[in-house]
């Protein structure tokens, strides 16, 4: 019996957050292999997206004995976001287009039992916003789940690289495409969609694992039937009531209104509930669409057998900054403001650190997590809605008015890359970017499978200051910074954290950096062939910890060097603010292996 089927016929321990109720209802395999310390099954290492593993081989005392181990070229030069998983001796990795996927063997230094690339239309390329990034895959029941770039999503068996089901998710002729990693929930694989700077209608689908066919379809913005919402969806603590996107739209603008999924999805098995954030509303000139534009840049909180949404929250209503609310929605059993809460906790795009009770959406908290962001001055608690500042708000100039030093830039205060919670120090860790914007709107015409942005973004570090990111620990019990690691580039690596006290993350010119929970400082560092824009995990074999992080400067803070772009305002704004990147590092994808030495 070989190792793969050796784990899956064991009976092992349950993580604390997997262990609560509801349990015999979700996907038992998966909740089993959550629980197991030396595993990594889940892209977001559990079903609440916390980023954490109970291994301590790898602590503060022993993290400067860490040495890379063996090393993997992927073969593919753009940006490498995402990790790999491993199942039992197994590790599965993706790459950004072709999109190749990876099974290789951990007792033998890497050796690929087999791989899989996808023909698909090269037309793509130039349809996919900030690079050609994919964040990895899914497993459940035996199967590798991959979201193409064109938007298929593709069944693979975990065994033998086969495809098992194939299905098209969305149009690529439209600008809709696949950047996101699935979700495996009970007997289904729920995938987001890619396309906000394309018009599309945002939307999150639910497959069966079984044979491909489409289980529920949920829209982000347009009518109630289209967004699964019934008489007891509500914002606020209040019913949303009927149509209650439709009023927010002029028209039929709904339609190409964007609200993309691109981002990551949390579940809960004892509310039996997921949740994800929607993108930005098409165009990003705000004068063109005028209203709330709902529901684009919501948290949403969906029953996975029906797709219903049980609550939502619009956190910037009328985004005019693309502040896409995409980021990882964290699921932590914790104190907030002095009273143990089953929290919500999501690092916006748009600079504020919300915590909501995740049984019923109620705001708890909204706080800044950058000094520096000035768009508004605070959320109001009761409303919900942010306070917004007019000098920083793009719609309130007009159209060709170029609105200058706008706080935090369009790729926010923290863009996908998610965040860590340790349950030791109760603390999130969080890789952030430190950039403001000049941002000038300027009228467009849609047209199907054209770019449908209409702004003109410059990026820079606020006033005074030379970093363009920072590493932070977030304490939510009084929505605090608590230590602050400031990074020339933005760090847009995801971050780990471990029971042996430790937290690593990577950076954007190359460094694997190992700190102290506790105090952040610093305990290892190795510089890998390529900028870090991958998320660490974290793994055992043979008894032996293990780090794995795969390196390959490129995304949108590394756009200018994946794409060969040179003008200050390509890239949507970023390529001047890092144009400096390309003295530090240089294109490759490899994955990076680190152990103890003897």
């Amino acid at each position: 019996m070989n190792a793969m089927k050796q784990l899956l016929a064991a009976t092992v321990c349950v993580a604390a957050f997997a262990t609560i109720g509801g349990t015999a209802s979700a996907n038992d395999e998966l909740i089993k292999l959550q629980g197991t310390a030396g595993q990594w099954a889940i892209p977001a290492g559990n079903y609440a997206s916390q980023r954490f593993s109970t291994l301590t081989q790898i602590n503060t005392k022993t993290a400067k004995n860490l040495r890379p181990v063996w090393t993997f070229s992927t073969g593919v030069l753009r940006g490498h976001e995402g990790g790999p998983l491993v199942i039992g001796d197994v590790m599965y990795l993706s790459t950004p287009f072709p999109n190749k996927v990876f099974a290789l063997d951990l007792n033998n230094n890497g050796r690929i039992l087999w791989s899989y690339e996808p023909k698909q239309d090269p037309n793509v390329i130039p349809v996919m916003c900030c690079d050609t990034v994919n964040r990895g895959v899914a497993y459940g029941e035996g199967k590798i789940f991959l979201h193409q770039a064109d938007a298929t999503l593709v069944a693979l068996d975990a065994t033998t690289g086969k495809v098992a089901w194939s299905v098209k998710d969305a149009d690529p002729g439209k600008g809709a495409t696949g950047t996101s990693a699935p979700l495996v929930v009970k007997d289904k694989v729920l995938v987001g969609v890619s396309g906000g700077e394309f018009g599309v209608q945002g939307h999150v689908t639910a497959y069966n694992i079984a044979d491909g066919s489409r289980a529920w379809r949920a829209y982000s913005e347009g009518p109630d039937d289209q967004l699964l919402f019934d008489a007891n969806t509500t914002s606020m603590g209040q019913p949303v009531g009927k149509d209650s996107s439709l009023k927010t739209w002029q028209g039929d603008q709904w339609k190409i209104g964007g609200g993309a999924t691109w981002g990551w999805i949390s579940y809960d098995p004892e509310l039996n509930l997921v949740y994800y954030g929607s993108g930005n509303p098409s165009t990003w000139n705000p004068t063109q669409r005028p209203g709330d534009n709902k529901w684009s840049m919501t948290v949403f909180a969906r029953d996975p057998d029906t797709g219903v949404a049980k609550w939502v929250y619009q956190m910037t209503p009328h985004d005019q900054w693309d502040y896409d609310g995409i980021n990882e929605m964290i699921l932590a059993d914790t104190t907030v403001n002095g009273k143990p809460t089953k929290a919500l906790v999501h690092f916006d795009r748009n600079g504020f650190a919300y915590v909501l009770d995740r049984t019923n959406g109620t705001l708890l908290q909204a706080n800044k997590y950058d000094p520096k962001v000035n768009w508004a001055t605070h959320v109001d608690l009761a409303t919900g809605r942010p306070e917004v500042v007019s000098q920083y708000a793009p719609g309130d100039q007009g159209a060709d008015h170029n609105t200058k030093g706008v706080c935090p830039a369009a790729l926010g205060s923290k863009d996908q890359q998610p965040a860590s919670y340790s349950p030791v120090t109760h603390m999130f860790y969080v890789p952030t970017n430190h950039v403001c914007m000049d941002y000038e709107p300027f009228k467009v015409s849609y047209v199907a499978g054209q770019p449908y942005v209409g702004a003109t973004l410059s990026m820079f570090p606020p006033a005074g200051e030379n970093n363009l990111g920072n590493f932070i620990a977030y304490d939510v019990n009084d929505g605090k910074i608590k230590w602050s690691i400031p990074e020339t580039f933005s760090v847009w690596s995801g971050a780990l954290s471990t029971s042996g006290g430790i937290v690593a993350y990577g950076t954007l010119d190359g460094q694997l950096k190992i700190v102290d929970q506790k105090t952040g400082k610093q305990l290892y560092a190795f510089k890998t062939p390529s900028g870090i824009i991958g998320n660490v995990n974290t793994y055992t074999h043979n008894g032996k910890q293990y780090l794995a992080v795969l390196s390959g400067v490129g995304g949108w803070a590394g756009i200018g060097m994946a794409a060969g772009l040179t003008e200050d305002t390509a890239g949507l704004g970023a390529v001047g603010a890092y144009k400096a990147l390309s003295n530090y590092t240089q294109l490759g994808g490899v994955l990076t292996v680190f152990g103890l030495s003897n």
